[in-house]
């Protein structure tokens, strides 16, 4: 063992500037409201060439590694409220960015809510109507989403949004945080597209094993008629990272749903960072697909 000490002690040198290199190769920063200055968190971070991304964490910071591929690529900011943001990278070192973002303000159409006048309201339920999940899981990696179109399908008149709900599974974390989305169906091929909620709500469940139900009618969301997308969005809660980098090495900690197999039609689409929006097409021996358990209420005008 005296004889190898000299010879592992000339590897390790060599490898110490690799090892230096890796370290400094990296790219860390911060995104923040460009007015406020305050922290923007869960943004999505995505290297356009390199196909990596990462997730800002509760106080807007972020961390990923440097380039590899190309020599420069362009890191695509992107969350929700705000325009999307582009900053040119160059390869090598490039610690402490202040990634700036806007405030994007959109315009619903009737953003103030449904107002009925000489009508009545009713409560309608859209969506899942099981309390049986299926077998199966519904994992998603922070960044990620998963989308349920709740259809209109007796083409009801509709009011607002009353509330959304998700049966979440009792293994994995399902006290960990995450963040509800509302989406039209007006992306290609009727995918998750427009927001329909434009707040951040952040929420999480007491337990797994059951529904949980988030009360949404207070920011008037009027729903399309046709139905409209509900999902999860998988975040990162606390002073915690999270990078595609070390997607081999990451141990899932969040929230898993639960799968439904009520519908023979795909409804569910899943959106991964630097990929898109996908629509999941799973289905069991019986020809039911395989769809994420979510479900809406809102009001029906009579």
């Amino acid at each position: 063992m005296k004889k190898r000490l000299p010879f592992l002690a000339f590897w390790v040198l060599l490898l110490l500037p690799a090892l230096s290199w890796a370290q400094e190769n990296r790219i860390t920063g911060r995104v923040v409201d460009a007015k406020t200055k305050d922290p923007v968190p869960f943004a999505s971070i995505g290297l356009r060439e390199e196909g990596t991304g990462a997730l800002t964490n509760e106080y807007g910071y972020f961390q990923l590694a440097g380039l590899e591929k190309t020599s420069q690529d362009s890191l695509i900011v992107m969350t929700l409220g705000y325009e999307h943001s582009a900053v040119f990278i160059k390869r090598g070192s490039t610690e402490d960015l202040i990634v700036e973002l806007k405030k994007r303000f959109v315009d619903l159409g009737t953003s103030g809510g449904v107002v009925v006048k000489g009508g009545k309201l009713k409560n309608l339920e859209l969506g899942s109507k099981s309390n049986n999940p299926g077998e199966g899981m519904i994992q998603g990696l922070p960044g990620s989403q998963y989308a349920f179109f709740v259809k209109n399908d007796k083409q009801k008149k509709l009011g607002n949004v009353r509330t959304v709900s998700f049966y979440i599974g009792e293994n994995g974390f399902p006290r960990e945080p995450f963040r509800v989305r509302l989406y039209k169906a007006d992306g290609n091929y009727n995918a998750p597209n427009t927001d329909l909620l434009t707040e951040n709500v952040v929420v999480s469940a007491s337990r797994g094993g059951e529904w949980y139900t988030i009360d949404l009618s207070t920011y008037n969301i009027p729903a399309p008629e046709e139905g409209f997308f509900v999902a999860m969005e998988w975040i990162v809660g606390g002073d915690k990272f999270y990078t595609t980098n070390f997607m081999d090495n990451y141990t899932p900690y969040g929230q898993i749903m639960r799968p439904t197999f009520e519908y023979k039609e795909s409804r569910t689409w899943s959106y991964t960072i630097g990929k898109g929006w996908n629509l999941l097409t799973l289905a069991n021996g019986q020809g039911r697909r395989y769809n994420a358990m979510i479900k809406a209420e809102v009001d029906m005008i009579k």
